[in-house]
């Protein structure tokens, strides 16, 4: 045996690196070749995948398993991917990649490979098409699109449109979000980002008129919809440009509670919750079982015992000592004020009364100064410092701008506090809020709630909805209110709250919660659980992505899954 001979027999091959929650689809799809092979040969309907993103867990995961649960249920499944294309995603933070590193296209050597490597593992075993983005736009329209964001002024970027597609309303999204602020005014490098986002948005838009000038697809599912490259893809197969057809959209989201997602027809969820017809659930049946299991879960919200989204690590619900903390009188009657995350607050809600949340804060402030008969305990968002992307503009900050001594009946109960908002929010006369959804949960309880921006509460005939600043101050003007909601109202908001949390969050049995990011993974031994009359929760889903039935799990038959 020669010395290289040895030497390669004492060299181990380097064991195949095993990444937690990922699931193994070769392996998978093994279990019954048959039924997948038949499966992709009968398909019919043109479905498109619109992951994009493919390192982003979250997403890429459950969009994995749609592909394939659609693909046996008859769709001829599509997948796009980003193929180290674009110069700015949803998938950046400035906190992991500075500017210089987007300014200079050099995204490819620090995030793009790994990205795009992740949806291919995700995506190749299923042997369906893929669609990568670089073979969908020209290097003429590459040109183009680097021209159109380097010379647009900057002012003119965020209400910038290309064929009736919202191009840089999506842009100045992205940045916001890179940035994780509310606007970017104290970013010096904001400019360039604003650009990249930009640019990227354009090529975007061209990848996916592109791609429906090729396939006539009948549906696109893809995260979100919003930000960059998903809000534009929804902008463009809503109304492509030329004599291409429109194409369906479904959006999705993790919901809140455990095993659960959020699909809706048409457009982020962040906006057709505000639109969904009262009917939905107005005339939904109730009785004394349904509501003793939405106010369990309510209070099991106070502690996220059943969701895999939740801003309290260790709530303390101990309210009476945080209001001796900060010299809250309990004797006295409280307004409550719920604050949302600044940058996430101007992306998800069209403001109404108020053109953004920090100046109806400091609007509210500036009234309450005027009724020292009131307390008004705000309540910043824990999400600021213990959200996906912590927040690089806090709100407490912005306020000691205007003020830098508080009025005296105006407390704040910082991010950071372990205090449980739910215990504070109920010591209270009323709650005003900007576009939590913490509303859907204090009117169950009871507690009149006043809307000043947007929020899935707002016009479903349960809480106070002014619409102009003057109507704002108007039903301020009449605080305290005094009394908790009517029985009437009552059985209302605990309706809605049932149909929002227990039937709009879809449950999936088969996305089993673990620790990490993404919180779960997909529980599959073997292809035939995903055929369909074995999920109910993913028969709905998939019902609704192709034929464009209701996303509504009727969970007051199917009873409750937790």
């Amino acid at each position: 045996m020669s010395l290289w001979t040895k030497l390669k027999s004492l060299i181990r091959k380097p064991e195949p690196t095993k990444v937690v929650n990922w699931p193994d689809w070769e392996g998978i799809l093994t279990t019954n070749p048959t039924l997948w092979e038949e499966a992709k040969q009968k398909a019919t309907t043109d479905v498109l995948i619109a992951t994009s993103v493919g390192g982003l867990l979250p997403m890429s995961l459950p969009e994995s398993l749609l592909a394939v649960a659609l693909t046996l249920r008859g769709a001829k499944v599509h997948i796009l991917l980003c193929d180290e294309f674009l110069p700015a995603c949803l998938n950046l933070q400035k906190i992991d990649i500075p500017e210089t590193v987007i300014e200079n296209y050099q995204l490819k050597t620090v995030k793009c490979k790994d990205c795009y490597q992740a949806g291919r593992k995700f995506y190749e075993p299923l042997g369906l098409q893929i669609h990568r983005y670089s073979e969908l736009v020209s290097e003429t329209e590459k040109e183009k699109a680097k021209a159109i964001a380097q010379t647009i002024p900057l002012t003119e970027i965020p209400a910038y449109c290309l064929n009736n597609w919202q191009i840089g309303e999506h842009a100045y999204a992205g940045a916001l979000r890179y940035f994780a602020s509310g606007n970017l005014e104290n970013e010096p490098h904001s400019e360039v980002i604003v650009r990249r986002y930009f640019e990227g948005a354009i090529l975007t838009a061209q990848a996916t008129n592109n791609l429906l000038q090729q396939h006539q697809f009948e549906v696109a599912c893809f995260n979100h919809g919003i930000y960059l490259p998903h809000g534009i893809i929804g902008e463009v197969c809503r109304q492509p440009h030329g004599d291409i057809q429109p194409v369906r959209v479904v959006n999705w989201n993790v919901a809140y509670r455990k095993k659960c997602f959020i699909f809706s027809h048409g457009d982020t969820y962040h906006q057709t919750m505000l639109s969904e017809p009262v009917e939905t659930w107005s005339d939904l049946p109730w009785n004394e079982t349904m509501e003793a299991q939405i106010i369990a879960y309510l209070r099991s919200r106070w502690s996220g015992s059943r969701d895999w989204i939740w801003f309290h690590e260790k709530p303390d619900a101990e309210i009476e000592k945080i209001a001796q903390e900060i010299g809250l009188d309990l004797t006295k009657p409280i307004i409550g004020l719920l604050t949302n995350v600044m940058w996430d607050a101007q992306l998800h809600y069209r403001a109404n009364a108020f053109p953004n949340m920090l100046s109806w804060v400091l609007a509210t402030i500036k009234y309450f100064s005027q009724r020292q008969d009131l307390q008004l305990l705000i309540r910043i968002h824990p999400a600021e410092i213990r959200g996906t992307l912590p927040s690089r503009q806090p709100l407490l900050p912005e306020i000691n701008k205007v003020w830098s001594q508080l009025p005296p009946n105006v407390f704040i109960i910082p991010p950071e506090s372990p205090v449980s908002t739910y215990a504070a929010m109920l010591q209270c006369d009323s709650v005003i809020i900007y576009g939590t959804k913490t509303g859907v949960e204090l009117t169950s309880f009871g507690i009149p709630v006043i809307v000043g921006g947007e929020a899935w509460i707002k016009g479903k005939g349960i809480t106070l909805d002014p619409p102009t600043p003057e109507a704002y101050f108007t039903t301020l003007d009449t605080l305290p209110l005094k009394q908790k909601l009517t029985s009437e109202t009552l059985m209302r908001a605990r309706k809605y709250a049932y149909h929002f949390f227990f039937r709009r969050m879809i449950p999936i049995k088969l996305m089993q919660p673990v620790p990490g990011k993404p919180p779960y993974r997909i529980n599959v031994a073997n292809l035939d659980q995903l055929l369909p009359s074995v999920d109910p929760g993913l028969d709905v889903i998939c019902e609704g992505i192709l034929t464009e039935s209701p996303f509504i799990y009727p969970a007051e038959k199917l009873g409750i899954d937790d």
